[in-house]
């Protein structure tokens, strides 16, 4: 089976050939570090680590490389404003930095609760300020930047590839009045390689051209050329990112190194609220933080990979009820693999053949689940074959001897490989966790039928379950504000 996979570079759907056998390089854009994640980096990153994922699951040795963008980028998101992490420093009157580190932490914490694996490698834009600056002046040597007032600038009039990526042409932007004017340019559509530092910039750094920063932009080209060199196989990020950053990306990695720079460009849709797109800028996003006060970090999981990354995932709360009830169910197939194996008897156990009928099975869904993931990393539908595969196993189940312990454990493997280790629906801790929710649930139950019995002065009932309860370890005590329980371990 080929790995097919949809790249924005061509809009068409290829087949996936690395630059060199068994190693993929992937650079994927990284947030910046301003505030608290949101539901769409979580599809973001979602998405890109189950591609990680997979791609090991195909056996190449891949290298990640996620950014941290902790200065450049502009209110704007173009070359126009204020850097995002200054702002919001002045605002809360504290270094910049110390927004850098607060918000990045907080970003792998939300991503850790979501099963995200961390990158290979995560550079930060602030360390590589060296290689910027060379991008620039390698730029203006080869007579396609130019310095203005102590700022870089990138002449997209003489990059005739400018627009590849994104099909957007100059001219038709000139004519849409997208273009706003700025004096230190020549031409509208140019960008910032490297930005002169205003009055007030604390975050700057000695150039050639005086003190300054470096460009958003530019800060992708000389990250994901270092650690994976040029060209590499996979530029991932958002789809909303595809104009101006992603172009400008290109534009002048390709102008200043003369080689290409990445083969396949992997972008993933939006978020949407009501069909708005969610986002800091717009006031509608949802803080992964809060999220997780009402939903599970896997239900969420389970959501964004119930649509394809090239899709919208439109948010309710509705949607996330229902794929919280999927991931229950998609967890008690395989907790019930789990009891069988572990109420086997001892011959059961010392079994030692696999039943044709099971691994005919998983072998068909296993097959199934592979085509869904190699047809661009189908995860909607990868993830239907799982529960075919369940509901296949359900209705076998009682036509079968009961199946030994070798059996079981090819359809666990199962569970495991495609939704452990693939999908990432499996931390090592889920099951715990979905047992005590199912014990939390329980006690709820038993303690409010406890107390209906006590305002019908049911006390025989009542005394019942306490003492019944008492005697398996669990305590009761009443107090006003209700009945609380606790576990006493002997």
């Amino acid at each position: 089976m080929s790995l097919m996979i949809y790249n924005y570079l061509n809009r068409q759907k290829v087949e996936f050939k690395p630059l060199h056998e068994g190693f993929v390089g992937m650079y994927v854009c990284g947030p910046t570090v301003y505030g608290h994640s949101h539901i769409g980096h979580a599809k973001c990153y979602i998405t890109f680590d189950v591609i990680q994922r997979y791609l090991t699951a195909k056996g190449y040795q891949v290298r990640y490389v996620q950014n941290i963008t902790d200065v450049g980028h502009l209110t704007g998101d173009a070359d126009e404003g204020e850097d995002k992490i200054q702002k919001k420093a002045r605002l809360e009157q504290v270094e910049p930095m110390e927004i850098v580190e607060y918000f990045m932490r907080s970003f792998f914490e939300d991503m850790d609760k979501l099963n995200v694996q961390r990158p290979s490698i995560s550079p930060r834009a602030t360390g590589h300020v060296p290689e910027q600056i060379e991008l620039a002046q390698l730029l203006i040597e080869k007579g396609l930047a130019y310095v203005r007032n102590g700022s870089v600038f990138f002449s997209v009039q003489k990059w005739q590839d400018y627009g590849k990526l994104s099909g957007r042409k100059i001219a038709e932007l000139e004519e849409s009045g997208r273009l706003e004017p700025n004096p230190d340019k020549d031409y509208p559509a140019d960008f910032a390689v490297w930005r002169a530092a205003k009055p007030g910039q604390i975050m700057r750094w000695n150039s050639p051209w005086g003190e300054g920063f470096p460009g958003w932009h530019a800060e992708c080209s000389v990250m994901s050329m270092k650690y994976l060199g040029l060209p590499f196989d996979i530029h991932g990020g958002g789809l909303e990112n595809i104009f101006p950053h992603n172009e400008s990306e290109i534009a002048q990695a390709e102008a200043a190194y003369g080689k290409g720079f990445a083969n396949y460009w992997i972008l993933n849709n939006m978020v949407t609220v009501d069909g708005t797109k969610m986002g800091k800028s717009l006031g509608n996003f949802i803080t992964l933080k809060d999220a997780y006060k009402k939903h599970h970090p896997m239900s969420l999981r389970f959501f964004i990979l119930e649509s394809h990354y090239r899709s919208n995932t439109d948010f309710s709360e509705e949607a996330i009820q229902s794929a919280s009830k999927g991931y229950q169910r998609l967890l008690g197939y395989l907790q019930r693999i789990q009891l069988m194996k572990k109420n086997l008897s001892a011959s059961q156990k010392a079994e030692q053949s696999i039943a044709p009928s099971f691994q005919n099975l998983v072998n068909e869904y296993t097959e199934k689940f592979n085509l869904a993931m190699d047809d661009d990393f189908n995860t909607p539908q990868a993830i239907a074959a799982i529960f075919d595969f369940s509901r296949s196993l359900e209705n076998l189940l009682p036509t079968e001897p009961t199946p030994g312990f070798q059996t079981l454990d090819v359809v666990e493997h199962f569970y495991h490989s495609t939704c452990r280790d693939i999908l990432g629906l499996i931390p090592e801790n889920a099951l715990e966790e979905s047992d005590v929710a199912v014990t939390e649930n329980l006690m709820k139950l038993i303690i409010d039928i406890r107390q209906n019995a006590r305002k019908t002065k049911n006390w025989e009932l009542a005394d019942k379950i306490r003492n019944h309860l008492q005697q398996t370890g669990i305590i009761l005590e009443d107090y006003a504000d209700g009945t609380h329980w606790k576990i006493v371990k002997n």
